[in-house]
């Protein structure tokens, strides 16, 4: 009986944690639906305010898509709850199987040894079966049995109400599962209608797409020009940065060699001039009078200097949990080339660009220099240097930080302003060396 009492116990011991653990996931499932709910509401406060706007039929779609794409994350995640409760709900009946099982097992033991005790409740009995040990020994022997044998059915007893009342709270978990399982039911049903909504408005937008199409033509054809002068703006304080850390590099070794030749420092020793990505050193060479990296973090004109290679590294290890440049607002524009659905028309973009209201705090996602502030086809841009990375944030209304200033992540650079429809939105540009680089895959999830 004490085996079963420990059986018991470990069940419910284990029970507990796997039901947490359960609940604990759940928690976060919950928590991302909260989350979504928030950037839907914000994207049909968007979509109000950009409906207003005839002529940003381009970001109609764009936050439709969105919307989309946000409602589908939050049926999936609902689906999610449904196959967790699921899982709770098979467990807790297998549970229930087998301490009803259990239970009676239990009972008929007790049942016995009851009909047992019945038979044998004649104090002459017991007298007799102690009278009749062989010594005094096996007298004492016998009492102690049948003590053990009074505990015993007492344990047996304790026993069956324990599983009882174990039995009992499955019983009503399941039950508690089965109308949790129907509410949230309820509510990813509700979500499916509204995404049958959605994707209807999304296919009422691509039909004034079509009909609009020499118009959409006239505002991607716009929308390129400005990402082409924006990209060459980068470019160029790219090759102005790179030219002259190449020429501080050779100044500096020319020195050094000039040193050398002299006898001031002894023999020149160029074999020791590598660091790699964690800042240690590691054997490299010369090449073309700058130094020549190798082994596992190349070479890099913007890393010659320690400035630079910590600023590098500090953005690589931070890839991914990278500090938004806005604190609100939704990405309406994804980086790469999208098709205009319903049409042959692409946008390419460099950058994301995120919804938000006209004057909102634009901030440094990492510790950089500013290297150019000004206007740039008509937009108010900052340009920082993190290393070999750089960062462009424009669409802005004010700019609050000079040129060669150092920044930190999370100064304030300006605030934003609007695009060319008019509407509320900051363009962010993430570039390694000149080539652009999806943002959002370095950015935080902030679900």
């Amino acid at each position: 009986m004490t085996k079963k009492l420990a059986i018991i116990f470990f069940l419910w011991a284990f029970w507990v944690p796997s039901f947490a653990q359960n609940n604990a996931t759940r928690e976060e499932l919950q928590k991302q639906e909260q989350t979504l709910r928030r950037e839907l509401e914000e994207l049909n406060r968007l979509k109000d305010q950009i409906q207003r706007n005839k002529k940003s039929t381009l970001a109609q779609m764009a936050i439709i898509k969105s919307k989309i794409a946000k409602r589908e994350a939050l049926v999936s995640s609902i689906g999610k709850q449904v196959k967790l409760i699921d899982n709770a709900i098979i467990a807790n009946q297998k549970d229930v199987q087998r301490l009803n099982k259990d239970l009676d097992t239990l009972k008929s033991k007790y049942e016995k040894s009851i009909v047992f005790a019945y038979k044998s409740r004649s104090g002459y009995e017991y007298l007799n079966f102690l009278f009749s040990a062989s010594s005094f020994n096996d007298a004492v022997k016998r009492i102690t049995y049948l003590k053990s044998y009074r505990q015993n059915r007492e344990a047996q007893a304790r026993t069956i109400d324990l599983s009882q009342k174990d039995l009992n709270q499955k019983i009503g978990q399941l039950g508690y599962n089965k109308k949790d399982r129907l509410q949230v039911l309820g509510v990813q049903n509700e979500q499916l209608k509204v995404l049958v909504d959605d994707r209807k408005e999304q296919d009422k937008i691509i039909n004034q797409l079509k009909g609009k199409e020499q118009e959409v033509t006239a505002q991607l054809r716009q929308k390129e020009a400005q990402r082409k002068k924006m990209q060459s703006a980068l470019m160029t304080i790219i090759r102005r940065e790179t030219l002259e850390a190449e020429k501080k590099e050779k100044d500096r070794l020319a020195k050094l060699k000039a040193s050398n030749d002299a006898g001031a420092k002894g023999k020149l020793d160029i074999t020791n001039n590598k660091i790699n990505s964690k800042g240690g050193k590691k054997v490299g060479d010369v090449e073309g009078g700058l130094t020549k990296t190798a082994g596992e973090r190349p070479y890099s004109a913007l890393e010659t200097t320690e400035e630079g290679r910590e600023a590098s590294i500090l953005i690589e290890n931070s890839k991914g949990a990278l500090p938004w440049p806005v604190d609100k607002g939704n990405v309406f524009v994804h980086f790469g080339v999208e098709n205009m659905p319903g049409t042959k028309l692409n946008r390419n973009s460099d950058g994301i660009e995120i919804a938000v209201p006209k004057g909102s705090s634009v901030k440094s996602v990492a510790n950089g220099v500013v290297k150019y502030t000004g206007d740039i086809n008509g937009d108010l841009t900052v340009i920082l240097q993190h290393g070999k990375y750089f960062t462009m944030s424009t669409h802005l209304s004010s700019i609050n930080v000079s040129v060669g200033q150092e920044v930190k992540a999370g100064t304030l650079l300006g605030k934003s302003g609007i695009n060319l429809e008019g509407d509320g939105s900051l363009l962010f540009v993430l570039s390694k060396e000149g080539k652009s680089i999806d943002p959002e895959n370095w950015l935080k999830n902030r679900r």
